[in-house]
């Protein structure tokens, strides 16, 4: 799916698919998403009748890096509802969320990342300020196991 060109791709037209199949409407317009990573630890290994005088490294395990969502305050609960059930133990209730980035005319997917068993771990509002103009967020921050990126 990852579509190659000379030029980069600019960042400002994005889609996200909270796990729902939905990236129309307001429920899946969000201003902001930063944080898309992932590393993969090594451990340093070393026999002590080793030859050279240097540590062997040996790949370790995966790790995601938590990813922040903003978006206006549109007066949904769909984001709160999936976090209760969270907060609440459903096990059913993580999800795969896929975040595509569109080419500049929006008629094609250039590239695309799947956080899977997606989970909310944080979720802020505001600030509101009563003496500001500025559009009331909410800020959504979750945690994945897995990064696939097509």
């Amino acid at each position: 799916m990852a579509t190659l060109r000379e030029r980069p791709y600019v960042q400002f037209n994005f889609l996200v698919d909270l796990g729902t199949g939905n990236t129309e409407g307001p429920d899946a317009g969000f201003q902001e998403i930063s944080g898309i990573g992932m590393e993969v630890s090594v451990a340093e290994y070393r026999n002590g009748n080793s030859r050279e005088n240097s540590v062997m490294k040996v790949t370790g395990l995966n790790k995601s890096t938590d990813v922040t969502l903003k978006r206006g305050v549109i007066g949904s609960l769909n984001l709160y509802s999936w976090l209760n059930d969270i907060r609440n133990g459903d096990q059913n209730a993580l999800r795969t969320v896929v975040i595509h980035l569109q080419n500049e005319d929006h008629t094609q997917i250039v590239q695309s990342w799947k956080l899977l068993r997606s989970r909310i771990i944080k979720h802020t509002s505001g600030p509101l300020n009563a003496k500001g103009t500025d559009v009331a967020l909410e800020e959504l921050v979750l945690a994945y196991e897995r990064l696939e990126m097509e």
